[in-house]
């Protein structure tokens, strides 16, 4: 190392020294906070799996199946639903796939709530908007163990801690495509609206979110990729599901337990994604 680079180096900004301290700040005085949040959501996380698994997992494929066709009006999903989630059944992986199933529903309800409003908050307000992308771009380009590091601190193992991160990871997307679906509106279409005199709600709920739907839509699809996508991780830290077979598979280099596993989730991921898109006249 030259000499410019030691002398820099020599002068080390303690990052990690105050990132220790600030946990154990947080650990010390709102571990019971942290702890009581942790109870609940695991609680709220098993009571789901339980309420599901008693249920015949062949009835809950013809419960899915008869949603999807609800949501899409079209058999060809449903018949889709039905082979992917037999398949499923087969490979042995279908209490894993609820486990699964309900963290990312959780995971993207919860993002979803958390990132539409946000979205519109700031398409409303520039300035804001430009305070936040720097926080969204950070997390988005993070590395997604260093999510586990803090939130296994804060909130220990199990599934609340999966759930956690999964939200954390997945936020960004809602936010990003609503504040891209407000700001797209035609502004005929606003202009129109005020002449009308409708007030800011009213361009809100009548103008704004249909004509953003499409795009706030997207975000739902990302965020349950991005939910999926951290299956696997948040396997590391206690969540169950399907990231724990993969993580058995990795660890004793079991080639079949290993595509048995990635194969549910591929078929968990087009079930979701094709359930959860917008239909367009050209679908009905």
């Amino acid at each position: 190392m030259d000499p410019v680079s030691t002398l820099i180096a020599s002068f080390k900004i303690p990052i990690g020294y105050w990132g220790k301290e600030f946990f154990t700040f947080l650990t010390t005085n709102f571990n019971w906070f942290f702890n009581s949040i942790a109870a609940g959501l695991t609680w709220f996380l098993e009571a789901l799996i339980d309420l599901l698994t008693m249920v015949p997992p062949v009835i809950l494929v013809l419960l899915i199946a008869a949603l999807a066709w609800w949501l899409q009006k079209s058999w060809k999903l449903a018949l889709t639903v039905v082979i992917g989630l037999l398949f499923v059944i087969n490979q042995g992986m279908w209490k894993e796939t609820v486990e699964t199933l309900v963290l990312v529903v959780a995971a993207a309800a919860a993002s979803m709530a958390i990132g539409v409003p946000i979205g519109i908050w700031s398409a409303h307000n520039a300035r804001s908007y430009r305070y936040i992308q720097p926080v969204l771009d950070l997390m988005q380009t993070m590395p997604t163990f260093v999510y586990l590091i803090p939130v296994l601190i804060l909130f220990g193992l199990g599934a609340a801690p999966g759930l956690i991160v999964t939200i954390i990871f997945a936020s960004p997307a809602p936010i990003r495509l609503t504040y891209l679906g407000i700001t797209s509106v035609p502004k005929p279409m606003i202009e129109a609206g005020e002449a009308f005199g409708a007030t800011k709600r009213q361009l809100l709920w009548k103008v704004e979110l249909p004509s953003a739907l499409p795009t706030i839509m997207a975000g739902l699809t990302q965020c349950i990729m991005l939910s999926l996508s951290m299956v696997v991780i948040a396997a590391l830290i206690g969540a169950n599901g399907l990231g724990k077979p993969v993580v058995r598979a990795l660890n004793s280099v079991n080639i079949p337990l290993g595509l048995e596993a990635g194969l549910a989730i591929v078929v968990l991921a087009i079930i979701l994604d094709r359930m959860s898109r917008v239909r367009t006249g050209a679908d009905q």
